[in-house]
């Protein structure tokens, strides 16, 4: 069973690692910094306001943010054997692990947050739909949130952060592709890849269509890449 008794003080120690140390301000720093460049770019260069743009490349920055900020969860742990110590304690793996996933998407949050100030900038230069809006940030929550789940997955795998990163960054970017190479896989197969795309299903969000099944996609993914993180860690005790 559960308890998020045991969640909340792993939670809290996981997210404080992040905000006690660079990483945090770095990461968010430098994903920040690529976001803003390019959405200035749009809207001073080009006379463009939009939030497609910002749309269109947090995904692309997610294959790399996600995996830098995964890597050490629970790989980190193993190595230095703080692990083994955690689990003397009343909590299970599945509760590590879904502490460990919350801080990590905290953050994700937190990286989010300011890019709203593009948002209030553009709604000063004019009127702007909020519905497309609104769905592509629930969408880019629900991709970060599949990513941290898989880079959780690949850092229970190794004590090695590096070999995590990759890991991750790997499978994140096998999901990403899948539906950019149909033209080179037959054609029964192209649907196949295509459902299992995860650009494919953000794509439908962000466009302010939320359907169902492209929420059913990201939580199935979510979930069992944290099952799958869960049964990793407890190979260990087998």
């Amino acid at each position: 069973m559960i308890s998020l008794q045991n969640i909340s003080p792993i939670f809290r120690r996981e997210l404080r690692s992040y905000f006690n140390s660079p990483v945090a301000y770095v990461v968010i720093v430098v994903f920040l910094a690529i976001i803003g460049w390019f959405f200035t770019s749009n809207l001073f260069l080009m006379n463009v306001a939009s939030m497609r743009v910002v749309f269109e490349l947090v995904p692309l920055v997610f294959l790399f943010f996600v995996p830098a900020i995964t890597m050490r969860l629970l790989a980190e742990e193993m190595k230095s054997g703080t692990l083994e110590l955690l689990t003397t304690k009343p909590v299970t793996d599945a509760e590590i692990v879904i502490a460990k996933f919350l801080a990590a998407w905290s953050l994700l949050a937190a990286a989010l947050l300011p890019t709203l100030l593009y948002l209030v900038t553009m709604m000063a230069l004019g009127s702007i739909e909020l519905g497309p809006v609104v769905a592509g940030y629930i969408g880019l929550l629900l991709m970060g949130g599949a990513y941290i789940a898989i880079g959780l997955f690949a850092s229970s795998l190794t004590e090695n952060q590096i070999i995590a990163f990759i890991t991750s960054f790997l499978i994140v970017l096998a999901l990403f592709l899948m539906d950019k190479v149909l033209m080179y896989v037959p054609e029964g197969l192209a649907s196949t890849l295509e459902f299992l795309s995860v650009d494919y299903h953000f794509s439908n969000i962000a466009r302010g269509v939320i359907d169902s099944r492209d929420i059913i996609y990201f939580v199935s993914l979510l979930g069992f890449s944290l099952l799958l993180a869960t049964v990793s860690l407890e190979r260990r005790k087998w």
